[in-house]
């Protein structure tokens, strides 16, 4: 699925040349991707909101046409939240509506804290904050939910894994973990599957996550966020639990959320017209 009004383009930023995906005028709304995903995870949002936004869903470091720095040590909280300052800076904005899914979310959770004069809204999609998903990482049920977070530590073996029988596994983990599974087309999943086939783009994904307890070990005091926020949640999540998202309130001031039930992690590409309309009306 692609549209002849969608504009790609490349911005150098921190010391990389980060890949997006454009349509649209307006105010700046900055869509940020997941696990194992690119901007293409924004192709029902990205029309819908162009009408009347500048939208640009970005390939993150390390994905798909984005460049993939080979150390280690590239992927980490800081990187990322510099490449999304740079992105807004280097697009002429001095505010945004930030969006982020996964991975995605997590960085616009970060990013909102480090930068809050930079975020004029907030909306996360299937991401708790960060001082929860923290706690949840000490409970059992979620660390048995998150086994694959430990795999993937593992140097080499995930690569060759993702890569074995022409990336089965990328179908698998959109197909398998959807309750619809029709939401992914066969040419959606070549579309990951060629994303991830690019020299670097596994071991760049999966780099996310070997830097994870690194980060998370580092115990930090979450302040409260002022920054008006959504958050959208497909109750039938089986990498995330839904009782993440209990006690947000506690750390966002103006907090808002809706749960999609029948929906699994990926809930903007199951849940799209829900989603976009949970959007708009937080925005509106």
């Amino acid at each position: 699925m692609s549209d002849a009004s969608w504009h790609h383009d490349t911005l150098y930023t921190n010391g990389i040349k980060l890949h997006y995906v454009t349509q649209g005028e307006g105010p700046l709304m900055l869509l940020l991707h997941g696990f194992p995903e690119f901007w293409y995870s924004w192709r029902h949002q990205i029309p819908e909101f162009a009408t009347d936004h500048k939208v640009v869903a970005l390939d993150l470091r390390g994905y798909n046409d984005s460049d993939k720095p080979e150390a280690q040590s590239a992927y980490v909280m800081a990187e990322f939240i510099n490449d999304v300052k740079g992105v807004i800076e280097g697009l002429g904005y001095d505010r945004c509506i930030l969006v982020g899914h996964d991975w995605g979310g997590a960085i616009a959770w970060s990013f909102a804290y480090a930068h809050p004069e930079l975020v004029e809204r907030l909306i996360v999609l299937n991401l708790p904050h960060p001082a929860k998903f923290s706690e949840g990482l000490r409970t059992p049920q979620q660390i048995l939910k998150s086994w694959y977070i430990a795999f993937f530590q593992l140097p080499l073996l995930p690569e060759l894994l993702f890569q074995f029988d022409d990336f089965s596994l990328l179908e698998q983990a959109f197909r398998g973990m959807a309750i619809d599974q029709s939401a992914f087309t066969d040419a959606d999943i070549e579309a990951y599957k060629n994303a991830f086939a690019k020299r670097g783009a596994l071991t760049g994904a999966i780099n996310y996550y070997r830097n994870l307890f690194a980060q998370f070990s580092v115990e930090r005091s979450w302040g409260i966020l002022t920054i008006p926020t959504l958050m959208i949640w497909g109750e039938a999540d089986t990498a995330l639990g839904k009782e993440l998202t209990y006690g947000t309130e506690k750390y966002v001031q103006d907090f808002r959320i809706r749960y999609i039930p029948n929906c699994s992690h990926w809930v903007q590409q199951e849940q799209p017209q829900l989603v976009n309309q949970f959007m708009r009306e937080f925005l509106e």
